[in-house]
């Protein structure tokens, strides 16, 4: 409770722009939109100040527990870099989850850059793959969310008008960023390790 009130969970909870209220029944669209957060707040990364995707995908995962704890709670975490096949075509999905309470299939896509429409079109594309070739009957609809370094509200929501599949737009919050200096001079996981087997 201490880490919801020190995040403002009650004022990012529920704030992504989505179209869950038009693409999912009713409660399901209620409780899918409470279950995001905008921003999402990833203070517990360390990154340099020009990462990329790849490396941001690698820390969350890297920190798995705190990254669930800040998704909130009912999100299991299914596996990185999820292969899916369509066509003659492999995808693969950066993060996948099951929500336990939502019943459904939870598509999370990365990117490290301001939001821009055909991050929509691409999220809607996997989100139906996911339906088509992973969800059963006892499943609800799959929803995606797109976590994203920066977004224009408008842009986003004009995005999200058209999209055939329930998709959330959200922002990401860093704290602790270094400089490539700064972490080049700090000891890596391993030297500290050897220094203490010593």
């Amino acid at each position: 409770m201490v880490h919801e009130i020190e995040s403002s969970l009650y004022e990012r909870q529920g704030k992504a722009i989505t179209n869950f209220d038009i693409k999912l029944p009713e409660p399901q669209s209620d409780l899918a939109e409470q279950a995001l957060k905008d921003p999402y707040n990833f203070d517990f990364l360390t990154l340099t100040e020009d990462y990329n995707e790849k490396e941001l995908e690698n820390v969350l995962t890297e920190q798995i527990t705190q990254f669930l704890l800040e998704l909130g709670t009912g999100f299991s975490y299914m596996g990185r870099q999820v292969n899916i096949k369509v066509g003659e075509s492999n995808f693969y999905l950066d993060l996948l989850f099951y929500h336990a309470k939502l019943h459904c299939y939870v598509v999370v896509e990365l990117e490290t850059e301001k939001f821009k429409p055909e991050f929509a079109g691409q999220l809607n594309f996997y989100v139906t793959a996911v339906n088509k070739q992973m969800k059963t009957e006892e499943d609800n609809q799959t929803i995606g969310i797109l976590i994203c370094k920066d977004k224009d509200n408008v842009v986003a929501e004009y995005s999200l008008e058209n999209i055939s599949q329930p998709i959330g737009i959200a922002e990401y919050e860093l704290t602790k960023v270094l400089s490539k200096e700064l972490e080049s001079s700090l000891p890596t996981i391993h030297e500290i390790e050897e220094e203490l087997k010593e």
